[in-house]
């Protein structure tokens, strides 16, 4: 578990019995921005403000690959959680990698956590273009078929609304900034929301 991770848990673990783990990579790290203005943080600001008593814990590492998200897997769920939120896949789409080993991986992480009885939000991705229509339709079939095979709550793209957008995006172009993340959060809450609401969970 990171250090933020750690953070978040001591802060909140008084107020909300429910963990939801945030499995993923700089996108959910919150990459390049405060630590109040990642993902994980707004994210748990809003279900707060939507009366949802829950202990959101950022297991995001920037620059991890499918790949290094299963390998990291095993150590992350050494602590309890109550449901997951899987977004990796971006690093991948990238570099170009082959969509065999990312249907592949992904499908161990999900093969794992459905072991563990962690219902899952599958967030999806999106490859840049300029590897050519045939991967980039193969690599968004990837996550369409793995939320098919393992029967799991999808949100077909982590990054709608803000991809393309350079006012809510960092210099990069890559990362959302606070503006974005706000965007993001916004739209991925009512699929976390159903989520989480599946389960038994405190409300305030």
């Amino acid at each position: 578990m990171s250090f933020l991770a750690t953070t978040l848990v001591i802060s909140t673990a008084k107020a909300a019995d429910f963990r939801l783990l945030v499995f993923g990579d700089s996108l959910t790290a919150g990459y390049g921005l405060p630590a109040d203005q990642g993902f994980v943080p707004r994210l748990q600001a809003a279900l707060k403000a939507h009366g949802l008593a829950v202990t959101v814990i950022n297991a995001g590492v920037s620059g991890d690959t499918s790949a290094d998200g299963l390998a990291r897997l095993d150590w992350t769920l050494a602590e309890p959680v109550d449901a997951a939120i899987l977004e990796l896949g971006a690093n991948d789409g990238l570099r170009g990698l082959d969509t065999g080993p990312l249907y592949d991986n992904l499908d161990g992480v999900l093969t794992k956590l459905g072991a563990k009885h962690i219902p899952v939000l599958l967030a999806g991705m999106l490859a840049p273009p300029n590897f050519g229509p045939e991967y980039t339709t193969q690599f968004k079939a990837v996550f369409t078929r793995l939320a098919q095979a393992h029967k799991v709550r999808f949100y077909p793209f982590f990054l709608d609304g803000v991809a393309g957008d350079k006012q809510l995006n960092q210099a990069d172009g890559l990362h959302p900034n606070a503006r974005g993340v706000e965007v993001v959060v916004e739209h991925i809450l009512p699929s976390v929301e159903a989520l989480i609401r599946s389960t038994t969970v405190k409300t305030e």
